[in-house]
């Protein structure tokens, strides 16, 4: 008999040889596993026969082990327990009410609107657990194409063929400036043709709001100078403050910020539309696809800056 003609021998059969195995004795071992004795007595004698050794001295119903059952008995206990661990996993993942779910969400959303959804989800479902991962655009996709996560919460919404997105809200954008600034004045909008000769300060390339800064700023007709690229937007609002140059930026989860002012722009329109992304053809599990539909059905109240 090779290996092979063993695994096919023993897989089926390791519990009961290892119930005896530990019980010494067939009637306990019957009664733990919840088998008559009678079966589990001819299920054994059967393996012994199949691999043509014996594995217990029988003295009546107690029984102890031989060399080769204290060899197999070594393995077979490492099998149960990689077993029933991969049960265990295979099925908690699988399990909507515990099951995991791998979010990324934009750096914008990471103060309140993220821990909104989460909180608010939890209240149905709290046994999920979450791995989060905070980003800028381009690094959330890659992440979402590897694998790495289920679902993204970011902007601009792609225009990739593999990648499926939905809308959930429009964020306005607007020209935060510091509170001495000329362009100050305006507190009821301009056009961004008015900052062309203000000093930037914004994103790094591969954020989604350093492309549309940049977009918006050529459809005003120029092209943004920047003093500093960060991947904070809070960050950013405070190098405004310090007169370190203007910025378009999301509104603050903080409310009004000392020294800026933020101001609506009139022309182009300045939004973005903000949505959920995920990859089209990848199966994914219960609990993602649960959250995955309360995110479209709740995500654009929870999602929306609050009053």
């Amino acid at each position: 008999m090779d290996e092979n003609d063993v695994l096919a021998v023993v897989a089926p059969r390791l519990r009961q040889f290892a119930a005896v195995a530990r019980a010494e004795h067939m009637t306990r071992a019957a009664d733990e596993i919840g088998v008559p004795q009678s079966t589990l007595s001819r299920g054994i004698a059967r393996l012994e026969r199949d691999l043509g050794v014996a594995l217990f001295v029988r003295a009546g119903r107690a029984v102890r082990l031989t060399r080769a059952g204290r060899t197999l008995l070594r393995h077979a206990e490492r099998a149960l327990a990689e077993l029933d661990a991969a049960g265990r996993e295979i099925v908690e993942d699988a399990d909507a009410v515990r099951g995991r779910v791998a979010l990324g969400f934009l750096h914008t959303f990471g103060a309140e609107a993220v821990p909104r959804l989460l909180r608010e989800f939890r209240r149905t479902h709290a046994g999920v657990r979450f791995d989060l991962a905070q980003g800028g655009h381009d690094a959330l996709l890659e992440r979402l194409r590897a694998g790495e996560v289920d679902l993204c919460v970011t902007s601009p919404l792609p225009p990739d063929f593999g990648l499926t997105s939905t809308a959930m809200y429009e964020q306005e954008l607007r020209l935060v400036v510091p509170a001495d600034h000329p362009l100050a004045i305006h507190r009821d909008g301009l056009p961004l043709a008015a900052a062309a000769k203000a000093q930037f300060v914004g994103y790094r390339p591969g954020f989604g709001l350093r492309s549309l800064t940049e977009a918006w700023c050529r459809e005003a007709g120029f092209v943004p100078r920047l003093a500093f690229e960060g991947e904070d937007g809070e960050t950013l609002r405070g190098l405004v403050g310090a007169g370190l140059g203007v910025a378009l930026l999301a509104p603050s989860a903080h409310g009004a910020a000392a020294g800026v002012v933020e101001l609506p722009v009139t022309a182009p329109r300045t939004t973005r539309t903000v949505g959920l992304v995920w990859v089209a053809d990848r199966e994914v599990a219960p609990a993602v696809r649960v959250f995955r539909d309360f995110l479209r059905h709740a995500g654009p109240k929870l999602l929306a800056p609050r009053a």
